[in-house]
């Protein structure tokens, strides 16, 4: 799990640097964002989001895709998100010392502004993307992204709900990893 959140702050071959578990979990991560990257429904949307954020439409689709997963979350999971999130902020409180500087530095704000929870409201994915755009690169073009989000709303959760189940075959098949859900469900 740990290696999954981290993935984005390793780099190259820096992997080999942390406890195997961990680095499993770092290239798992790696899989599937080249999963993510060549998948339908995820450039589908990438294609709506373009205009306003070019190379940048995949982070925002990624970001949208963590709003679905956390307002539907019972859909995907029989634990509560807030029980989730609790149980994942005290993984990644005991792997504090592990973790590269950049993560150390975003871990308490993660936790102490209840982020993952926040992305099953709009007004949190709004203040995520506000966030991205002022500590990154990607551009500030987050009342574009909303009013998309907003006016493409079913088409982002149908691309949603087809590539979820997708990710989770793939991490299952390709990536050997074992996933306990109760079967998908919609509605």
């Amino acid at each position: 799990m740990i290696g999954n959140f981290i993935g984005d702050y390793v780099k190259g071959k820096q992997h080999r640097d942390f406890p195997t578990e961990v680095e499993r979990g770092i290239l798992l991560h790696r899989k599937i964002d080249e999963f993510t990257d060549h998948n339908e429904a995820v450039r589908a949307c990438n294609q709506i989001l373009r205009p306003g954020y070019r190379k940048y439409a995949g982070v925002v689709t990624d970001i949208f895709f963590d709003h679905f997963l956390a307002a539907n979350w019972q859909r995907y999971s029989a634990q509560p998100l807030q029980d989730a999130t609790r149980r994942f902020h005290g993984i990644l409180l005991s792997n504090y010392r592990i973790l590269p500087a950049r993560a150390k530095l975003f871990a308490p704000f993660l936790i102490q502004h209840k982020r993952l929870e926040s992305y099953a409201r709009l007004d949190g994915i709004e203040e995520s993307l506000s966030i991205l755009s002022r500590r990154t690169s990607l551009p500030e073009e987050t009342p574009f992204a909303m009013k998309t989000l907003k006016e493409e709303y079913a088409q982002f959760d149908e691309a949603f709900a087809r590539f979820f189940p997708e990710i989770i075959q793939f991490a299952i098949e390709v990536a050997g990893v074992e996933i306990k859900m109760p079967r998908l469900k919609r509605g």
